[in-house]
C-alpha cells in the first residue's frame, strides 16, 4: 500500500509542469496548442480529505476580531449576541470546520480569565504583539465558542505554554469541559452556559521556538509532556469516542529540531502523555524574510515570485512527514499545517502591527495550490489553518464598520466545499511550464476527489497569467461548476467594487471524444464530472 501511495506521489508531482485559464467550452475555437489531456484515474480511491484542512484563524490581532467578528451587542450593526450576522452568513455558505483561537503569538500572552465574567471583570491589556493598541477582552471564551456555534465550526484552542502554567492551562479546559458537579464547571454556568462544550482540537502552545517563548526543542519537549500529562478534557462525550485531539508544536518552516525532538519523544512516551498532531507553520512571502511583496499594483514578476514560492509548500510537507514517518510509521500523529498563507506588505496608511493587506486574484490562486497539495498529502495533512479569516493578512473577508466584502480567497473556499471529507482520486496530466524571466513553475495544477454522494469533483487552476489553456477529458459526457479569474493580475475586490472577481457558473456539454474545456490565464475551476 505504501508503495503505490509513494508511486502515485511521484506520479502527480512529475505531473507538475504547466499552466490554465477560466472560460470553461465545449469544443471551443482551436488554439496553438493541442489540449492537455487530463486522465481522472476513477477507479483508484486515495484517502480521505479530511475537512479540517479547510480550518481559519482568528487571532486578537488588528481588526481580525474586533470589528471583524465583535461589534458587541449594542451595536447598529446587525449582530446576535455581539457577533455580527453578515460574517457569520458568510462563513456559513463556506462550511468552516474549525477556528484555531486565540492566536498566534498572542495565545502565548493569554490568561484565560482575562476574558471571562462581565465587562467589569474583563481585563485591559496592551496587545504587545500585534501593534501596541488597548485589548479589551470583550471577546473571550464564551464569545468565541458562541462565535463557533453560530458558524458551525469546531473550536480549535491554543493553551498559553510561553507565559502559562499547566495548572492554568488544565483549568481552563476543565472550565470548557467539565459536567456541572465542579466548581469551574459552576462557574462556567454562572457566567451563561450550563452545558459543557465540545472541545475537539487543543493546542499545546505556538510557536514557542520564537515568539511563544524562544525556547529550545528539548526545553519545549519538557513543557509539552508536563501540560499534555496535566490537561484533561471532561466532557462525557469526548473521554471515549471522539477524543480531544491535542497538537504540539512542530517544525517553523526553516529548522528540523523541534518536530524531530517531538516526535523522538513521542516514540517512547509513556502512559501519563500523549499527542494527536503536530504543526508547520509557513508563509509564501516571494523571496527571503522581511514580507516585501505588494498587495496591490503588482505586475507579472511579483506574481510569478510569490506563486512560486507557494509551491515550497509541497517540499516542506515531504520533509516533514520523512522525519514523522523514521518515528511513527503507522501515521499515528498527523501533521496540522496551521498557520499558513500569502504574507504581504501591509495596506499603505494602515498601523503595520495590524498585518492587514488586500487580495488578489493572485491569492486566490496561491489558496487553490496549496488546498491541493494538501489534498495530496491527505494520508498525512489533516489540519490546516489558513492566516487569517477576517481582515489580517490572507483573509476571507474584509470588514469596514457596517461593510463587508468577500475576497477572492474566499471564493476558492466556497468553491472548494465539496472536497470536504472527499475521498481523494489521483489525476495524470502535463503541466508545462511558465517561465518569466529566472523564474520558472507549473503552468496547470489539478486535483480531484469522489465525494459520499459518490460524485466525482475536479479542480483545475491555470497558473499561467497571461494564456488561457485547453485541456481534453475522455469518457465523460458533462461538467457544471464554478470558474474564477479576474480582468487583471493584481484584480481586488473592494467595497465599491465588491464583484470584480467573482465565481461564475460554467456548464459544458461533451462530444464523442470527451469534454474540451477552455481555462483563461490566472483562474480557478472547480467542476462535477458526469
Amino acid at each position: 500500500m505504501l508503495v503505490r501511495k509513494t508511486m502515485m506521489r511521484a506520479a502527480l508531482r512529475s505531473a507538475l509542469l504547466a499552466g490554465a485559464g477560466v472560460a470553461l467550452m465545449a469544443g471551443g475555437p482551436a488554439m496553438a496548442a493541442a489540449p492537455v489531456e487530463v486522465t481522472v484515474d476513477a477507479g483508484t480511491a486515495g484517502d480521505v480529505i479530511d475537512r479540517n484542512i479547510f480550518g481559519q484563524f482568528a487571532e486578537h490581532l488588528g481588526s481580525g476580531i474586533y470589528g471583524g467578528i465583535w461589534v458587541g451587542k449594542d451595536s447598529p450593526i446587525p449582530n446576535v449576541r455581539g457577533i455580527r450576522s453578515d460574517v457569520v452568513a458568510a462563513l456559513k455558505a463556506i462550511k468552516v470546520p474549525n477556528v484555531r483561537w486565540p492566536g498566534g503569538c498572542f495565545a502565548d500572552e493569554y490568561h484565560w480569565r482575562d476574558g471571562i465574567g462581565g465587562a467589569d471583570q474583563r481585563r485591559i491589556q496592551v496587545n504587545t504583539n500585534w501593534g501596541s493598541v488597548p485589548e479589551s477582552n470583550a471577546f473571550g471564551t464564551h464569545e468565541f465558542m458562541d462565535f463557533a456555534e453560530q458558524i458551525g465550526a469546531d473550536p480549535y484552542v491554543s493553551v498559553n505554554v510561553g507565559s502559562g502554567t499547566p495548572a492554568e492551562a488544565s483549568a481552563w479546559v476543565e472550565y470548557m469541559t467539565a459536567e456541572k458537579d465542579t466548581t469551574l464547571a459552576k462557574e462556567r454556568a454562572a457566567n451563561g452556559h450550563a452545558a459543557p462544550w465540545k472541545l475537539p482540537l487543543l493546542g499545546i502552545g505556538n510557536e514557542n521556538w520564537g515568539c511563544g517563548g524562544a525556547m529550545s526543542a528539548d526545553h519545549y519537549v519538557e513543557e509539552m509532556k508536563r501540560f499534555t500529562n496535566f490537561i484533561r478534557n471532561f466532557n462525557p462525550a469526548q473521554r471515549e469516542k471522539d477524543k480531544m485531539k491535542r497538537i504540539a508544536v512542530g517544525w517553523d518552516g526553516g529548522k528540523l529540531d523541534y518536530t524531530e525532538q517531538v516526535m523522538k519523544a513521542w516514540k517512547d512516551h509513556v502512559y501519563s502523555w500523549d499527542i494527536e498532531g503536530i504543526s508547520l507553520h509557513s508563509y509564501t512571502i516571494g523571496g527571503a524574510w522581511p514580507p516585501h511583496r505588494v498587495a496591490t499594483g503588482f505586475g507579472l514578476d511579483d506574481y510569478a515570485a510569490v506563486i512560486k514560492d507557494t509551491f515550497r509548500m509541497d517540499q516542506l510537507i515531504n520533509t516533514q512527514t520523512a522525519i514523522m514517518d523514521k518515528y511513527d510509521p503507522a501515521k499515528k500523529v498527523f501533521l496540522a499545517v496551521d498557520e499558513w498563507g500569502a504574507w504581504l506588505t501591509p495596506t499603505p496608511g494602515t498601523n503595520p502591527g495590524f498585518l492587514m493587506q488586500q487580495n488578489s486574484i493572485r491569492d486566490g490562486i496561491l489558496a487553490a495550490i496549496n488546498l491541493n497539495i494538501f489534498a495530496r498529502h491527505a494520508d498525512r495533512v489533516k489540519v490546516a489553518n489558513i492566516a487569517q479569516m477576517i481582515n489580517v493578512l490572507q483573509a476571507m473577508i474584509f470588514t469596514d464598520g457596517a461593510k463587508m466584502v468577500l475576497t477572492p480567497t474566499y471564493h476558492v473556499y466556497r468553491m472548494y466545499v465539496p472536497f470536504q471529507d472527499a475521498r481523494f482520486v489521483p489525476v495524470k496530466f502535463a503541466a508545462g511550464e511558465y517561465v518569466r524571466g529566472a523564474v520558472s513553475m507549473p503552468k496547470l495544477d489539478a486535483m480531484a476527489a469522489r465525494d459520499a454522494q459518490g460524485h466525482l469533483w475536479l479542480s483545475l487552476i491555470n497558473i499561467d497569467p497571461e494564456a488561457p489553456t485547453s485541456i481534453h477529458l475522455s469518457g465523460y459526457k458533462s461538467a457544471s461548476g464554478d470558474v474564477l479569474t479576474a480582468p487583471k493580475v493584481d484584480s481586488v475586490n473592494t467595497f465599491d467594487a465588491p464583484a470584480v472577481v467573482a465565481p461564475k457558473p460554467v456548464s459544458v456539454k461533451g462530444k464523442a471524444g470527451g469534454l474540451t474545456l477552455e481555462l483563461p490565464a490566472r483562474s480557478v475551476t472547480v467542476v462535477r464530472l458526469d
